[in-house]
């Protein structure tokens, strides 16, 4: 309802306060959800911080010393509790808080089906899958601890650490690990030692609990920061049986503190006798390479050409003597059979050639433009002839004409 007021008539304190606590006066009674984040006991009252768990809000809660008491046992600092309570504004003071009628803490069951339900949730957004999870570093330069004030975990990461490597450094960053103020100093350290540029990799610790102990660690706020985070994160909480979704989420999860430190930190004797190791190994692979050569360069020297040069030198000289005189002999009998044929061949054409004929006293008789007489009836009377002889010639005219039979006058 709304009030009529202006600069020149306002409505004074008493009357606003007094509106406002009748509004909220008609809201009713509610059941909230929420830590305790501080508890105080003043004579028959007590006050208490109720947190949410997940969103950095807090309400004051007030209510009589029975109503804690009727719980057993009584809600202390860090339980998750459910309140039944009447909103209330305190007038005097313009304050707003919750009247407890009744306060009963958060069952187990409860707990578990929150979480599984969370838990699924952050499985379908992709956090806890194992694709984005990183390697963690061979030799880091500097490691980040969060854990408990003067705790166990503390001295087995340090101890243990630094028994593996004693030139590993470490930045610790003391923090509470449970109760309301876990998850706000956790996620602030991380934050800092995320950005530390000299730490390579992010150590959380403890060691182990119940589950309303580890709540912390499954909170929704701390894992989504871990997932953001840029540097390798180990998980180190050491709780087997009911993992908080801080496990899940972490690049490596480790069982305990101890077993963090050793998959962080190599162990210098470790790696010394891996060293040790290669070494002979690759000491034993070179000798046997070496020695194979050996023996095959061995075996090359002992074949023939090799082991007597010389021998496989005459061997092939006498080869191209031999090859030569072959030669020699193949060419020799090639022109003898040549030269025979063409003795033939010229004894042939002797035989067959006119000038033969014309030496043994034949002649032949051509007219003048060098045609060839074959017949006594072919020239004319008084036609002139060359006679040609085997080595000269002479020139005649035709007279007569004889033949065997009858003779003509020319």
């Amino acid at each position: 309802m709304g009030m009529d007021s202006s600069a020149e008539a306002p409505q004074p304190v008493r009357v606003v306060l007094n509106a406002v606590g009748q509004w909220i006066g008609r809201l009713g009674r509610i059941w909230v959800e929420g830590q305790i984040a501080e508890l105080n006991r003043r004579g028959r009252m007590a006050y208490i911080t109720l947190r949410d768990p997940v969103a950095n809000v807090s309400v004051r809660v007030v209510c009589q010393t029975s109503v804690l008491d009727a719980q057993s046992p009584p809600p202390e600092p860090g339980a998750r509790v459910v309140v039944h309570a009447k909103p209330d504004f305190y007038e005097v003071r313009g304050t707003f808080s919750l009247r407890a009628l009744e306060i009963r803490h958060v069952g187990l069951g409860e707990l578990l089906a929150r979480l599984e339900q969370l838990r699924r949730t952050l499985t379908a957004e992709g956090l806890f899958d194992a694709a984005r999870k990183r390697p963690l570093p061979f030799l880091p330069n500097t490691v980040g601890l969060i854990c408990g004030r003067d705790s166990a975990a503390e001295r087995d990461v340090l101890e243990n650490g630094r028994r593996r490597w004693p030139a590993v450094r470490f930045e610790v960053r003391p923090v509470a690990v449970q109760g309301d103020r876990a998850v706000r100093e956790v996620t602030e350290a991380l934050k800092d030692l995320d950005s530390h540029p000299d730490v390579d990799v992010i150590v959380i610790a403890r060691g182990g609990g119940s589950l309303e102990d580890l709540l912390p660690f499954s909170d929704e706020a701390l894992v989504r920061a871990v997932a953001s985070a840029g540097t390798p994160v180990v998980s180190a909480i050491g709780h087997e049986q009911d993992a908080p979704l801080l496990d899940h989420v972490a690049d490596v999860r480790a069982s305990t503190p101890t077993d963090a430190a050793k998959k962080t930190i190599p162990d210098v004797g470790e790696q010394l006798e891996i060293i040790r190791q290669l070494r002979d190994r690759g000491r034993r692979v070179l000798r046997g390479g070496v020695e194979r050569e050996l023996a095959w360069l061995e075996g090359v020297r002992s074949r023939p050409a090799l082991a007597s040069p010389v021998r496989e030198v005459d061997r092939l000289a006498e080869q191209v003597a031999d090859l030569r005189d072959r030669a020699r002999r193949s060419l020799t009998v090639s022109l003898d059979r040549s030269a025979d044929g063409l003795g033939h061949t010229r004894a042939r054409l002797h035989a067959l050639s006119p000038a033969t004929t014309l030496a043994r006293g034949y002649a032949i008789v051509q007219r003048e433009d060098g045609s060839v007489v074959r017949s006594a009836r072919e020239p004319d009377a008084g036609e002139s002839l060359r006679v040609r002889f085997a080595e000269d010639s002479l020139t005649a005219t035709v007279e007569s004409v004889h033949t065997e039979d009858t003779s003509e006058e020319g």
